[in-house]
């Protein structure tokens, strides 16, 4: 029988509710907690802009800073109809306790315009990009609040980014922004980070229990950037990519899916894995495209959108883990289900969190004005989601809680201990 779920979008509240539940296990003042929920700052911004055709349209962008308490702001700028205002301030405090997680000498933020990329020409993103910029300009900065790419944008737009903001200081200003090109001091194996950080993730998770991922049955939920990367690496350590699905349907093999072969079909702009020729298709449209946590399979890696697993697919899954490559992508009825059916779940705060520790090295390296190779710069990566796990399972282990739950608990406590050693201004 299917639960009822929750009404949608509650990330904001289920975020603020794990907050809570951690603060209460940690006996920190009420105060001291609900100054950690709090974010610091949100703007809300209009963005007029002239289309190709002449035609003006105004869109409705957001840019919050949440805590600042370990560092400055860091979060990505993500382009989609759905974003809102809730959605940011949740993806802002999933920042800062992700951060804080890994011990990243960085707060938490984000930002966001509510559009389809798809549905503008690149001379009318690039209008959007800077005019959102030029909004947020005096917010903005190395120390302040550093903006990558999220849904919806990519190293080119990061680029624009940059150059608006450098052009309103009057030099080049290289750390003002991660996941830029190369060519503007970006960092060697940011591409792939967050991909290495779920793959990274999923081979910790199976080692503590007493397994590895040599042989393991993966499904994969969004064929991005993260998805792919996912599949590409997870196939690499042996595992079988037995189902993938993004917005035109679900491809499966039982053999496992050619993921080099998908790549290639993806990346020659055939449109979604559905039309690559690869797998055999078992459902087309992206209301079918949930149907990929139903094959029998020992991992799911949720690598799209917030949401997107609802109760009827957690009903539906067959994985013994869940690493949660896209933020947020369990329901709080989903992840009740799950939970209550013994499944482990790698939350998104660590799982995907490879990313955003790129993110810090290419900073570092813009502040030394260095650029450290790939195999540097991907060994680093790994150390600290590692050092990161190490700290989780432990905790986890030590105190009878869900992954979730330690990487909350200890997400917060890293926090309150900064704000208490330094007082009264954070």
């Amino acid at each position: 029988m299917t639960r009822p779920e929750p009404p949608a979008d509650q990330s904001l509240a289920s975020i603020e509710s794990r907050m809570r539940d951690a603060g209460e296990w940690l006996q920190l003042e009420d105060g001291v907690i609900e100054n950690l929920i709090a974010p610091r700052r949100v703007l809300e911004v209009s963005i007029p802009v002239r289309l190709d055709d002449g035609t003006r349209v105004r869109f409705t962008g957001w840019r919050v800073l949440h805590n600042i308490t370990r560092g400055p702001g860091k979060g990505g700028i993500r382009y989609h109809p759905s974003v809102s205002r809730d959605e940011t301030v949740s993806l802002a405090a999933a920042m800062s306790l992700k951060t804080a997680l890994m011990n990243l000498p960085l707060g938490g933020a984000k930002g966001g315009v509510a559009l389809d990329p798809k549905l503008l020409s690149m001379r009318e993103l690039e209008r959007v990009t800077r005019r959102y910029v030029s909004e947020i300009f005096g917010f903005l900065g190395p120390d302040k609040d550093v903006p990558a790419p999220d849904v919806g944008t990519n190293a080119q737009v990061m680029a624009w980014v940059m150059d608006q903001y450098s052009i309103g200081i009057g030099h080049a200003v290289p750390g003002v922004v991660t996941g830029k090109p190369l060519a503007l001091g970006g960092s060697l194996g940011r591409d792939s980070a967050t991909g290495r950080g779920v793959v990274e993730a999923a081979l910790l998770v199976c080692q503590a229990n007493g397994t590895s991922l040599e042989g393991k049955r993966i499904v994969i939920q969004g064929f991005g950037n993260v998805g792919m990367w996912a599949a590409r690496l997870a196939a690499g350590w042996g595992a079988r990519i037995v189902g993938i699905s993004d917005v035109g349907g679900v491809i499966a093999s039982e053999k496992g899916i050619d993921i080099d072969a998908l790549v290639h079909a993806t990346q020659r702009g055939v449109g979604s894995v559905v039309d690559a020729g690869i797998g055999e298709v078992i459902a087309r449209g992206i209301e079918r495209s949930t149907d990929v946590f139903g094959l029998p399979s020992d991992i799911a890696m949720p690598c799209a959108l917030g949401g997107a697993v609802d109760v009827r697919e957690a009903e539906l899954m067959t994985a013994k883990y869940v690493i949660e490559g896209a933020n947020g992508p369990l329901t709080p009825g989903a992840d009740a289900v799950l939970n209550e059916r013994g499944v482990i779940i790698v939350p998104d705060i660590f799982a995907n969190a490879g990313g955003v520790t790129c993110s810090y090295l290419e900073q570092c390296q813009n502040f030394a004005h260095l650029q450290w190779d790939e195999d540097e710069v991907n060994a680093s990566v790994v150390a600290t989601m590692r050092a990161a796990f190490k700290r989780l399972h432990e905790f986890s282990t030590e105190n009878h809680l869900t992954y979730r739950a330690a990487a909350s608990v200890l997400g917060v406590k890293a926090l309150a201990d900064a704000h208490h050693l330094r007082g009264l201004h954070p």
